[in-house]
């Protein structure tokens, strides 16, 4: 916005209060010349559109996450598994590190003594360092779900800026894209358990920030010096920031923006060689000015202590029928709730539901002809198949069709991706379609009231979009943390190695992460819920190597019976206890809890004592 400039003559002389001041003489002028003054600052002018776009998607996000901000001290979001805990302590040990001026960067808390490559964890430093006081004063629950309403409502609003700007003239038919970029059924999905999911509002500004590039290219060709380097300045922190909040949101957005682009300028080829002729010395440097950013926290990702090469995730495509369905967190899916064909409760990746896909592919057929809506179909078509995976599913059956997923998954990075995510990249597309048909409806509109055609647009989008309208997330009441945790007294018992719970916390049971939390992190925690590496091929695997006695554990709880006990399973676990550097073994009130403590008697041969409101052996005496 330009800056408003105000001429206003410097008057020699005083005046008296009250006495109006005289014209200036015109040798007053001439030692005083008139200049212009320019504001400190520029105007910020907020189109009251905007303001009430920004506080319905906020008031939006805020009611589906009502359940949680209602409770967050014990309130827990029951479809989030153990990832609630899991991001809960991210952000804690993140505050934990910054205030002890430790690096975030990795953490030997959980997993000890190995520890935890934090980085390849997708701790999101991008907003678990600003959010520190926030973590320190209000716990981590308040930033986990504080980060989720604002990821929610800012995704919505940064979209809707975006097709302000570069798409629609109406502003209703931005909003309207906005707010399914911002409440799809994905992101809904994900607003229970994966935050690095939901805050996507940067990935529609670097959209903006390369459509004005690529536009400047193919009008003038290769920018002026000056320009070059702001516009890669901007694009390369943007994208450096975007990395420290989520890697995987960015890939698929970085494949989806090309594609589109690629289709979008087909019509005209030399029109695609200037615009690469243009902006790739801009991309070159914006990408130099992010590699110089994250080179540090990325070479710990790829190469430091406990990194990992891949990830063997299995098959996570989506099921055929999971395109065709409505999310259970939505009003259809509370009144016509179909077959359970997602990955788990927190990956409902399509769930677009048939209406909403009928009148997609109606639209597209009608406005086939616009160039941008022939590139969000292609987009919407080759990701949504994409995301399939490798053979195609129905109902949880195999067709044993393969699929070009089979193909893809070869390439380095891809194959870390889950298959599932990919449909994803269809919610802004789709976004753009419903934008540019409303926007034409509304211009029809205006011109006529009468009009049958947009009433019947406005019908079937309330059709499409009203069994999609999310629901409050559920909400469950966790047990409190352990008093021999909570008040401190397990300090008492670490001399510098490690608590081992029993039975050690894993995927399926993170519940002593928290208990670590709120007992300060005063120490380090055997197993844990992390990525890792596992032997020689560096391979990652959710969760720690299972050692001989955590299987034992494991299977003592699950199955209410103590396994046998010989010699060489005590050696084993005295062996186990020695790579976890060993403290004490705690067993605090849970499933199976007197299996559990005849089995821990037996393996070590000696009875625990009571402390506070858990069952303790100290076996310092065994290191």
């Amino acid at each position: 916005m330009e800056r408003a400039q105000e001429v206003e003559p410097e008057l020699a002389g005083t005046t008296a209060v009250g006495v109006a001041p005289s014209e200036p003489t015109p040798t007053e002028v001439l030692r005083n010349p008139p200049h212009p003054r320019t504001r400190r600052f520029p105007r910020i002018r907020v189109h009251r559109t905007d303001l009430l776009a920004a506080t319905g998607y906020l008031a939006l996000a805020a009611t589906v996450l009502s359940g949680q901000w209602r409770d967050t001290d014990s309130g827990y979001l029951i479809k989030s598994g153990q990832d609630q805990t899991m991001w809960e302590w991210f952000f804690a040990v993140t505050a934990h590190s910054v205030t002890a001026l430790h690096s975030p960067l990795g953490t030997d808390l959980q997993n000890f003594p190995a520890g935890v490559n934090m980085m390849a964890n997708t701790a999101m430093f991008g907003v678990g360092v600003p959010l520190t006081p926030v973590t320190l004063l209000f716990g981590p629950t308040v930033t986990f779900v504080l980060v989720l309403t604002l990821g929610l409502a800012g995704t919505a609003f940064a979209w809707y800026r975006l097709l302000c700007r570069e798409l629609v003239a109406s502003r209703s038919a931005a909003c309207l894209g906005g707010l399914f970029c911002g409440f799809a059924p994905a992101m809904i999905s994900h607003a229970s358990a994966h935050p690095n999911f939901v805050v996507l509002m940067l990935l529609p500004i670097i959209a903006g920030q390369l459509i004005r590039m690529t536009r400047r290219a193919s009008a003038t060709g290769p920018e002026r010096p000056r320009r070059r380097v702001r516009d890669a300045v901007a694009l390369g922190l943007l994208v450096a920031l975007q990395i420290a909040l989520g890697e995987e949101p960015l890939l698929i957005f970085a494949l989806a923006f090309a594609l589109f682009a690629l289709v979008y300028h087909l019509h005209a080829p030399r029109i695609i060689g200037r615009i690469l002729h243009g902006i790739t010395p801009t991309l070159t440097l914006a990408a130099v000015i992010t590699l110089v950013l994250t080179e540090i926290p990325l070479w710990w990702q790829f190469f430091g202590p406990q990194s990992y090469r891949s990830i063997d995730h299995g098959p996570m495509g989506n099921d055929l029928r999971a395109l065709v369905q409505f999310p259970s967190e939505s009003l259809g899916g509370i009144f016509s709730p179909g077959q359970n064909v997602a990955i788990n409760p927190t990956e409902q990746n399509a769930y677009f539901g048939w209406p909403l896909l009928l009148l997609v592919a109606s639209t597209v057929a009608l406005l086939w002809r616009d160039r941008v809506v022939r590139a969000a179909a292609v987009v919407i078509t080759v990701f949504g198949v994409l995301s399939l995976g490798s053979v195609a599913m129905i109902g949880k059956k195999s067709t044993g069709i393969e699929l070009p997923w089979h193909w893809a998954e070869q390439v380095p990075l891809l194959s870390t991706v889950l298959e599932s995510r990919l449909a994803m990249a269809a919610i802004p597309a789709i976004a753009v379609v419903l934008a540019l048909a409303t926007d034409q409806a509304v211009a029809t509109w205006k011109q006529s009231v009468v009009d049958w055609k947009p009433l019947a647009w406005f019908a079937a989008l309330v059709g499409a979009l009203l069994p999609l309208t999310p629901t409050i997330l559920p909400v469950t009441q966790r047990a409190p943390t352990p008093d021999f945790f909570a008040d401190g007294a397990v300090q008492r018992y670490v001399t510098g190695g490690s608590v081992v719970m029993v039975p050690p916390p894993r995927p399926p049971d993170a519940r002593a992460l928290r208990w670590q939390a709120d007992a300060g992190f005063d120490f380090p925690l055997a197993g844990g819920y992390f990525v890792g590496p596992t032997g020689t091929t560096k391979k990652g695997i959710y969760g720690p190597e299972a050692r001989p006695t955590t299987t034992l554990l494991v299977r003592a709880q699950d199955t209410g019976v103590v396994p046998p006990i010989d010699a060489d399973t005590r050696v084993r676990a005295v062996s186990d206890l020695w790579f976890w550097q060993a403290d004490v073994l705690v067993l605090p009130m849970t499933k199976n809890h007197d299996v559990l403590r005849e089995t821990v008697t037996q393996l070590l041969g000696f009875a625990p004592t009571r402390v506070a409101d858990v069952w303790l052996w100290d076996v310092r005496p065994l290191r």
